[in-house]
């Protein structure tokens, strides 16, 4: 990013009369703000969607319990998002292991789709290859837009996989669409903002499944 990008954002860093109370004071206010905003959208999204959460929840138990995998998968940012999401289920701390996987963990896939067929279908390839009856895919796009999740999402929704998305603004195509069982939107422009809400709700469905499942099993 240029310098001038940079001043358009933290304008206060570049206070031409180096006042560094005055910085601090203006850092302290943007900390506070930025926590204020995110305070409040999680408590939004609690209080809308929080039975569309518990209702997903449940849904993806039951095709745990019957053997169903959980495919995640994004770009960017929500990319890493998506791993964090297969970790979580696959790795907990505590509670049961389920099984997911990302599928933008494997270079060698990604690259050889988007060298030979193209970006737009380095997730729907895959979940043509890897889906399976009673399967889950959970894509995170912030704009709602990103057409390999969307491709990606037609290929589940077409085979009859459970599709869970997340998205930011107002859920863009993701929600157009028609293709997603259970859209999670979070309503904000800012991408930061998007991504901190996206984590919280995530975790609250992973806890969600877990409780419907219960303790799993002592081990023999």
């Amino acid at each position: 990013m240029r310098a001038e990008g940079v001043e358009s954002l933290y304008p206060f860093l570049y206070a031409v009369d180096g006042d560094l109370e005055g910085v601090l004071a203006e850092v302290r206010r943007s900390t506070v703000e930025k926590a204020t905003e995110i305070v409040a959208l999680r408590r939004r999204l609690a209080e809308e969607q929080g039975e569309r959460l518990a209702a997903c929840a449940a849904e993806m138990a039951a095709r745990f319990e019957t053997g169903g995998r959980l495919l995640t998968f994004g770009n960017g940012g929500s990319s890493t998002d998506a791993a964090d999401v297969a970790q979580l289920f696959l790795q907990p701390r505590q509670g049961r292991p389920l099984p997911a996987f990302c599928l933008g963990s494997g270079m060698a896939i990604l690259t050889a789709l988007s060298n030979d067929v193209g970006f737009d279908v380095v997730y729907a390839r895959q979940v043509a290859a890897f889906g399976r009856a009673g399967d889950m895919v959970f894509g995170i796009s912030t704009s709602g837009g990103s057409q390999n999740v969307l491709r990606a999402f037609e290929e589940a929704h077409r085979r009859g996989l459970l599709t869970v998305g997340m998205a930011g603004y107002e859920g863009g195509q993701m929600a157009e669409s028609g293709l997603v069982d259970h859209l999670f939107v979070v309503p904000s422009a800012s991408v930061h903002r998007i991504q901190e809400a996206q984590t919280t709700a995530y975790h609250v469905l992973w806890t969600l499944v877990q409780e419907a499942l219960g303790p799993c099993a002592a081990p023999g």
